[in-house]
């Protein structure tokens, strides 16, 4: 490892155990990875110090001590116990725990919600924003193009990298919370130049307009790329972040595409030319690839290939969490309406958004309707449904891929407006692109 002398400090010890521990493990991770050097990052999102009941037990901690050794023994890695100093750079906590307003909604417990209560005072006092949303970009984190991150949360990390230019790799829990005490991250993927050009040359060559018809396409870009990075032709205009967000985290989950092209679109893609990196040494032609109406109606059917049971149960909103222009929409459908005594309506959004839907009667309108509109984490990042629920529908490609296999239900996917149809009738009657 080629270390300035900043970094050499903190390794040797000189500022101290917590960044002794931090500095060890990111130069185990670097090496690893082959990285030489490290990277300045001054955006750190991640979830330092977060704990459960399983933690606690594990590192026999008590409320006294639980930050301080669970970011020690789980996050650092540590053999013994350090006490934490304050972050030393901009670092946010991500979505976790449990809503203060709503947990008993989600079937929490007393203890589970003091807990998270616990660890989040605990990180907020080290410095760290208290988010609680997998879409910071949505709540005042949005980095500058060509900036140094170091995030957690794949659809975060699309967005960053491929919307808003700036750059980072799929970060872990134990690598973010590094950063937030040293200010380095490893100097490889993303954060090259040479590593952020396209493979894969996505020609659409179907209208794609809706958030739903995104969606579909970011699913069969992921699953069709993988890891890889695409850069798309073809019939779609600018997409504005709802489109964004929903076709970036459909990649991400059917693949793992951390990053993307539109031509004419997004920061690094100017050209096609740009985007492919042509000119630039040792760079190959994109592999085309088309997709069509055949290629989206295979998709739709693959995303609704878990579901047989049109009576709805469960109808879950916002992954990633909800932008309030989509709140806004989900209350023009809801006003005046009550859902179906046999169906269950939660929305999911951060605490940022929830605040100005508050303010402007989003929230209330969802309340009077029957629904719920639920912060800090979703059904699938906290294995929370409504008791009983067999059928759940989601106008999530994202979701739709997770959440059957993590709580062994069936889903349906379709568009917001199908979405809340369901909720107000029971019934699943989404229509086939």
């Amino acid at each position: 490892m080629k270390l300035t002398d900043s970094e050499r400090a903190m390794l040797d010890g000189h500022e101290g155990k917590a960044k002794r521990k931090a500095m060890e493990l990111l130069v185990r991770y670097a090496q690893a990875l082959g990285a030489d050097r490290f990277v300045d990052t001054h955006n750190v999102a991640g979830v330092p110090g977060s704990y459960s009941p399983l933690l606690l037990n594990y590192y026999n901690a008590t409320a006294e001590n639980a930050y301080d050794v669970i970011y020690s023994r789980f996050d650092l890695d540590s053999d013994e116990v350090v006490e934490v100093p304050r972050v030393t750079v901009s670092s946010c906590h991500l979505q976790g725990g449990v809503d203060p307003e709503n947990w008993q909604t989600l079937g929490a417990k007393p203890e589970a919600l003091q807990m998270s209560q616990e660890s989040e005072a605990a990180a907020a006092s080290h410095g760290i924003r208290i988010l609680k949303t997998c879409t910071p970009y949505l709540a005042g984190n949005v980095p500058v193009k060509g900036e140094h991150c170091a995030w957690m949360e794949s659809s975060a990390v699309v967005y960053c990298n491929s919307v808003l230019g700036a750059r980072t790799n799929t970060e872990g829990r134990e690598s973010t919370s590094a950063a937030m005490l040293t200010g380095k991250i490893p100097d490889w993927g993303f954060h090259r130049d040479e590593n952020r050009f396209a493979s894969h040359h996505i020609s659409v060559e179907v209208d794609v307009e809706s958030v739903m018809d995104w969606g579909m396409l970011g699913y069969f870009v992921g699953a069709t790329v993988q890891e890889r990075i695409p850069v798309l032709t073809g019939r779609f205009n600018r997409p504005d972040l709802v489109r964004h967000k929903h076709f970036g985290a459909a990649a991400a989950s059917s693949g793992g595409v951390e990053m993307y092209h539109l031509v004419g679109i997004t920061p690094e893609a100017g050209t096609f030319e740009m985007a492919v990196g042509q000119g630039v040494s040792n760079r190959c032609q994109p592999q085309v690839i088309t997709y069509g109406k055949p290629e989206q109606q295979r998709t739709y059917d693959e995303l609704n290939s878990k579901a047989s049971d049109r009576n709805v149960d469960y109808v879950m909103l916002g992954c990633p969490h909800a932008a309030l222009e989509q709140i806004e929409k989900i209350c023009r459908f809801l006003e005046g309406k009550r859902i179906s005594t046999h169906c269950n309506l939660w929305i999911f959004t951060s605490r940022a958004v929830r605040t100005v839907a508050d303010s402007k009667g989003y929230t209330r309108i969802i309340r009077d309707a029957g629904g719920a509109l639920i912060t800090d984490t979703c059904s699938a990042i906290g294995q929370a449904i409504p008791p009983g629920t067999r059928v759940a529908t989601l106008d999530s490609a994202k979701q739709t891929h997770y959440l059957p296999a993590i709580m062994g239900i069936q889903a349906w996917f379709g568009s917001t407006r199908d979405c809340i149809d369901a909720a107000l009738t029971g019934r699943w009657n989404g229509a086939r692109p």
